[in-house]
């Protein structure tokens, strides 16, 4: 009976403690911008920090409708992208200045796969995996309402 008492606790302690990190480690709110892709309006929210791009959609158990993530980075690289502690299934487009789509990838949930762009870029965004085929959307779409380029 004791072991089994120990052996209870013992597993409720790792519980708890992985959910206290999941929480540390999820992000606030972050601020949101309107993109449009065709004649589809997106609410995205915007990654633009290293520490906000670093969590993004990390341990998040749904997505709004239409909603999304931009990453906005301060250069233009190779800026590869995993799904570790990621529970949804993504779809990632790979954006060029102007928007234009250069590819878009599938993720699978909870995995260190690395999804990179084939050129550098500067914006990645992050939606509901499938979200841009069930709309037509691929590469050469442009992607509209990007943040101005400092």
């Amino acid at each position: 009976m004791f072991l089994r008492t120990l052996a209870f606790t013992f597993v409720l302690a790792i519980s708890l403690a992985s959910d206290s990190r999941a929480q540390s480690a999820a992000q606030p709110p972050l601020p949101t911008i309107k993109l449009t892709a065709g004649f589809h309006v997106i609410t995205a929210e915007t990654a633009t920090t290293g520490r906000s791009r670093n969590i993004g959609m990390m341990f998040r158990e749904r997505i709004a409708p239409n909603g999304g993530m931009l990453f906005v980075f301060d250069d233009k690289s190779l800026h590869c992208f995993w799904m570790r502690n990621t529970p949804l299934p993504l779809s990632i487009a790979f954006l060029e200045d102007d928007g234009t789509i250069v590819q878009i990838s599938d993720m699978a949930p909870r995995s260190d796969a690395s999804h990179c762009p084939p050129r550098p870029i500067r914006f990645a965004l992050e939606m509901e995996q499938g979200w841009f085929a069930k709309r037509g959307i691929a590469a050469g779409t442009k992607v509209g309402g990007l943040p101005r380029i400092r």
